[in-house]
């Protein structure tokens, strides 16, 4: 069961207006959010926003920021809150594709060895994910980014 909380139905207005091309609007959306509650708000909250944030940069600098923050986020997040948010959620879950941007981030940055050290901690935690479609993705992702880390790519992946 989900919780209401008028947060996380902004973030996902914002979510929404990225998925159907308006990164703009998104932009200015996920932005306002993450002024009101700023790096000491809700664990949930801040990582959840920073974690779309990123996705709306083309920059992978400014992308990196934002995902540094989602990850610090996690970090701070507990179960018990994510819980109230969502029955059956864990922030285990979270830290391979958490792991899996800040790996392509500084991949397209020419950081390969920070790189690989995200994206090896990702694959650490590839066991915690479902096998379901979500699962699948993530494990192909991890898959696709060493090929591109092994040769050197910097190029964005039409997917970041």
């Amino acid at each position: 069961m989900t919780t209401a909380d008028p947060i996380m139905t902004r973030i996902t207005q914002g979510v929404n207006d990225f998925r159907t091309g308006d990164a703009e609007r998104a932009r200015t959306t996920l932005l306002e959010v993450w002024a009101e509650i700023g790096p000491a708000g809700d664990p949930l909250h801040r990582c959840t926003l920073a974690h779309y944030l990123a996705d709306v940069y083309d920059d992978p600098a400014e992308a990196l920021v934002w995902d540094i923050r989602a990850l610090d986020a996690a970090d701070a997040l507990t179960d018990a809150r994510l819980d109230d948010h969502h029955a059956g959620l864990q922030v285990v879950g979270f830290y391979p594709s958490l792991h899996l941007n800040l790996a392509d981030n500084f991949r397209r940055l020419g950081a390969f060895p920070a790189a690989t050290r995200h994206l090896d901690a990702a694959r650490e935690r590839l066991d915690v994910l479902p096998d379901d479609d979500y699962g699948a993705l993530i494990r192909g992702v991890v898959s696709e980014l060493a090929v591109s880390i092994a040769a050197g790519d910097t190029a964005r992946r039409p997917t970041h």
